[in-house]
């Protein structure tokens, strides 16, 4: 450690003072570094564990077959046969090696890589998908139209997580996506059927959503109430009103009020025909287009842009964006309105592509499981976007391995993806930390 001499002072000798080095730095980062903890690597050792029992060793010794392209692919690829019981043990094997990594990493204190986590939660995934059809009746299965089906199902969920972290990375609290969600779902259809239009049915539901996230705006950010509160009163508030106008208005005259067809399905020539991800990203509505839009916007508006810089200072430290001149309650106001708007949207998807008319309900709690995505992806748009299609992957699981007749309890599969959300957000992906100012009204003086 190397000194350096004080500004002399009358009458007292010169003290030499220690100048901190380099390694004086690191030690002390090293000190006041929080400890790793055992969380992660106990999970993955415990499902590690898991795997390799029931994928492993008491897995099916038949053949899983998955199909690659479909009928209408630009050309054509052989199907995958993989041995379920050998690929259980190989891939089980595997994840203990992560889960061992891991430990180790641990006991030197280190934290193990994102790579980690993310490459145990694909290996899990595909264990699982093959244990499943292997053990099924008829052992066979399509990945292109899994995938396709997860992404079509996942569409309202995104929507949900993407006004879900509009609205918090600004500090404020959204428990109405479901409402939002709701809202422009009926009114998509109302309005879809009185002009016979469903583009102008796709714009008003995004009105919707917009009107319902002003009013949580003008409560919780102008009066101060608490945005939970006001997040589960509209909730209940859109759900009373858009079933006493489905019962009285709709149901009257469902020729009139509750048929407003259907968005057509966009093909984009030859691309669309590229197996696997040709109806994934080329053989959508334009809601599915929509969303993959929406996903890389708000990713590059909220990380790249000066706006999404203020947005972000608004939701970890409103006093200090305040003193540089940021008006925090109207960046508030206007990135739930914003996000509101992004949820109507994502409703429309329920009335104008996957039926074409409205019922109650008809939402189904998709926008509480928008807000477990939103969390699982870390307030991050592109996180939030994979953590939906854990969903719709289960979704669409559930109802596929019904068809092929696997000794899987369909409530098993049902209940997958939530068991899933607590296991990743528990241990997997470790503590999400939101923005430091989320749900915490802002009065300035």
């Amino acid at each position: 450690m190397s000194t350096t001499a004080t500004p002399p002072v009358p009458g007292k000798p010169v003290q030499p003072q220690p100048v901190p080095t380099l390694a004086d730095k690191n030690r002390k980062h090293t000190v006041s570094a929080k400890p790793v903890t055992w969380k992660l690597p106990v999970t993955l050792l415990v499902l590690a564990v898991v795997a390799f029992i029931f994928f492993g060793v008491l897995g099916p010794q038949s053949t899983a077959k998955f199909g690659v392209s479909s009928g209408g692919d630009f050309f054509q690829l052989p199907a995958i046969e993989v041995p379920a019981f050998l690929s259980g043990i190989v891939l089980s094997v595997a994840m203990l090696g992560l889960a061992g990594y891991a430990m180790f990493l641990k006991t030197k204190n280190a934290r193990p890589p994102r790579w980690v986590p993310a490459l145990f939660t694909v290996l899990f995934v595909v264990a699982f998908l093959i244990w499943v059809v292997g053990g099924a009746r008829t052992p066979s299965i399509s990945l292109a139209g899994l995938i396709a089906g997860s992404v079509t199902l996942a569409v309202p969920i995104v929507f949900g997580s993407l006004s879900g972290v509009l609205c918090e990375r600004a500090g404020v609290v959204n428990i109405a996506i479901e409402g939002q969600l709701l809202g422009g779902a009926f009114t998509a259809a109302l309005v879809a059927s009185l002009t016979h239009n469903p583009y102008l049915g796709l714009l008003a539901a995004a009105v919707a959503g917009a009107l319902v996230s002003m009013v949580l705006a003008l409560f919780s950010i102008k009066y101060v109430v608490n945005q939970i509160i006001v997040g589960v009163v509209l909730n209940v508030l859109v759900s009373g009103l858009t079933g006493f106008l489905f019962s009285t208005v709709m149901q009257s005259d469902p020729e009139k009020y509750n048929s407003p067809g259907e968005l057509p399905i966009i093909e984009i020539p030859v691309l669309s025909g590229i197996p696997v991800i040709g109806s994934i990203l080329f053989k959508q509505s334009v809601v599915g287009y929509l969303m993959y839009v929406a996903v890389a916007v708000i990713w590059v508006a909220l990380f790249k842009t000066k706006w999404g810089l203020r947005v972000r200072a608004v939701g970890e430290h409103p006093q200090a964006a305040d003193t540089l001149g940021i008006k925090v309650n109207a960046t508030r106001f206007w990135n739930v309105t914003l996000g509101g708007a992004v949820a109507g949207i994502g409703g429309s998807f329920f009335t104008l592509v996957a039926i074409d008319s409205f019922t109650k309900e008809i939402s189904g709690g998709r926008g509480f499981i928008a807000l477990a995505a939103m969390i699982l992806g870390r307030w991050n748009p592109i996180g939030a976007f994979f953590a939906a299609l854990l969903f719709g992957f289960a979704d669409n699981l559930q109802s596929i391995v019904t068809i092929i007749g696997t000794p899987v309890p369909s409530q098993f599969m049902a209940m997958l993806p939530y068991v899933v959300t607590v296991f990743a957000v528990a241990g997997l992906v470790g503590r999400s930390r939101p923005p430091a100012a989320d749900g915490i009204p802002y009065v300035k003086g």
